[in-house]
């Protein structure tokens, strides 16, 4: 096969090929396709996003669960289906079965609201993740994709901030307090350790900060930013451990103190959106972190390209999973206090500090 009709046929493969290849099937005219093709993109690209955040976090909590199992020496779920593995879309039935109740003293449409305000950025922000090699695998590859992120991620404080208030609970007002303050905090040291990679990589698109860490040092050591960000991501790490509200950070829905937190009067599909919310953000910092930090889709050495990309990337963001799950399953609950301090006196400092060190480095390359 020629370089022309290898490149056809890699075109064919993508979506806008595939829908072409479709069109010309129907004999549906040029220029009615040429009409239809973007919002049709854009409503096929939204499904297959909603479709595979969906799935993630099923087998996420799934995963959730062994893992904590294994650490904590229990077994885990091993009942509905093979190895357990229908334990998760059990619980979702059975979630979405449940009444769906709105208090009567709450505030209707802010209480009905709140939830997909959470929900909603934890899915826009998968628009800018570049799963894979080439533009067809990234919904969209901005120019400003670090920026948009940074934008999106600040959005679910609004909907936690509407859930606790609408509510009419004392207790859902106190975790919605809290998720205020932990969450503005911690968005703090995970931007400033997001900059270092930007100024690196000379560019905020995604896809651009993946190619800047192509290559290897010595011919053997991959040319990934973690090389010189080690600091970045572990300040990047322990703040996504605040924003995914995971333990030792999920003071805003400490059991033992706020019953559930922000979310204590929600129940049914509302109170699944929260859930959802949850899971879908740790992979999501997770993915991030893989971009910035560990090469995302690139092989760790080039004599590994045959394998896809995209296993690439998701085997990456699958060890960060694992390395947050391990975190959560160990380390007990810190004060409030503590996590503050934490945050605004050693975190953002360190994350300064670490700025200054990539200033350095651009500097002298």
């Amino acid at each position: 096969m020629g370089p022309s009709n290898l490149a056809g046929a890699l075109y064919i493969m993508t979506l806008t090929g595939i829908i072409e290849h479709i069109f010309q099937w129907l004999h549906v005219p040029a220029h009615i396709g040429d009409a239809i093709m973007g919002p049709l993109l854009m409503l096929i690209d939204a499904v297959i996003i909603l479709a595979f955040i969906l799935f993630v976090v099923l087998y996420l909590i799934y995963g959730l669960r062994k893992i904590m199992g294994w650490i904590q020496a229990r077994i885990g779920p091993n009942r509905v289906g093979p190895y357990g593995l229908a334990q998760t879309m059990a619980d979702a039935l059975k979630l979405l079965m449940k009444e769906d109740i709105v208090p009567r003293m709450a505030d209707k449409w802010p209480f009905i609201v709140a939830p997909i305000i959470v929900f909603v950025p934890a899915y826009m922000v998968y628009v800018v993740i570049p799963f894979g090699k080439g533009n067809g695998w990234v919904a969209q590859d901005l120019n400003i994709g670090v920026l948009y992120i940074i934008a999106i991620l600040s959005i679910p404080i609004v909907g936690i901030i509407t859930a606790g208030w609408a509510s009419n609970n004392k207790w859902s007002l106190i975790g919605a307090f809290r998720a205020a303050a932990q969450m503005i905090s911690y968005e703090v040291p995970l931007v400033l350790a997001m900059v270092p990679s930007v100024m690196l990589a000379g560019s905020m698109s995604m896809q651009r900060i993946i190619g800047a860490q192509s290559g290897t040092y010595f011919h053997i050591l991959p040319r990934w930013f973690i090389a010189s960000q080690i600091v970045g991501f572990i300040v990047f790490l322990i703040s996504a451990l605040a924003e995914s509200n995971l333990t030792p950070f999920d003071i805003m829905e400490a059991e033992s103190e706020l019953v559930a937190g922000f979310n204590t009067e929600y129940s049914g599909m509302k109170f699944a959106f929260f859930f959802l919310a949850e899971f879908a953000g740790m992979f999501t910092l997770a993915a991030i972190a893989t971009t910035l930090f560990f090469g995302g889709w690139l092989p760790i050495h080039p004599a590994l390209s045959f394998i896809p990309p995209v296993l690439w990337f998701l085997a990456k963001t699958g060890v960060i999973i694992f390395v947050l799950m391990w975190i959560r399953s160990t380390l007990p609950r810190v004060r409030v206090d503590q996590m503050m301090n934490f945050g605004w006196k050693v975190l953002i400092p360190i994350a300064l500090l670490n700025i200054v060190w990539t200033g350095f480095i651009v500097l002298k390359t």
